[in-house]
């Protein structure tokens, strides 16, 4: 049975991520360090807070080379939650470090000035997504399936076919992205019920 591994850097919602594989049956362990990658089949990498924060403890604890060498050349899967989504592309206007560039690309601030709409950054709460094209993180799911945000950054792909599903918050935005093995949800899949679920699910048995 495929075991996804958890990246506990002290950055995410790791105990409703466990809760969340728990339920849905799938084997799951932890990573502290560079030896738990290594060994590891698929990765879950949360975030939240802030992108240079971010990088910096995963540097920290000596976990950026391992995660370069299971995407890059093990080219194992990978699927960055929320600020992980973020960290998967080049940069964020955020801070001023680099992220893992995986993905081109990089995280802009919801900007809406005197907005007709009256929305409100961050983006919180349930939204859809827009399937852009057949994945098998996709699999068996289509727009009637919402999920939980939480942001003020959104991601702009450099290139379209990076832009696996969007999400409109007074515009269309990425809210899954995925380059080969690599991929991304902007949203909470832990915190999104039945919807995340299937979500994990895929990942875990399809991906």
């Amino acid at each position: 049975m495929t075991k996804i591994t958890i990246i506990d850097y002290g950055v995410g919602n790791l105990g409703s991520i466990q809760n969340m594989l728990k339920y849905i049956n799938v084997d799951f362990d932890m990573a502290f360090d560079h030896r738990d990658i290594k060994a590891a089949d698929k990765v879950l990498l949360p975030g939240v807070g802030a992108f240079d924060a971010a990088i910096d403890t995963l540097h920290e604890k000596n976990l950026v080379d391992s995660l370069n060498e299971f995407v890059t050349i093990k080219k194992k899967p990978l699927l960055g939650i929320c600020l992980g989504m973020q960290l998967l592309t080049n940069q964020s206007e955020e801070g001023k470090k680099k992220g893992f560039g995986w993905i081109e690309g990089e995280a802009t601030k919801f900007n809406f000035g005197d907005n007709p709409d009256k929305l409100k950054v961050p983006h919180m709460g349930w939204n859809f997504i827009q399937p852009q094209y057949d994945n098998p993180l996709l699999a068996e799911m289509d727009e009637t399936y919402r999920f939980y945000f939480v942001h003020s950054y959104f991601v702009s792909c450099q290139k379209k076919d990076n832009v696996l599903a969007t999400t409109h918050f007074g515009h269309d935005f990425a809210s899954i992205i995925n380059k080969d093995n690599v991929f991304g949800a902007q949203f909470h899949p832990e915190k999104s019920h039945k919807f995340g679920m299937k979500l994990l699910n895929n990942f875990a048995k399809k991906v």
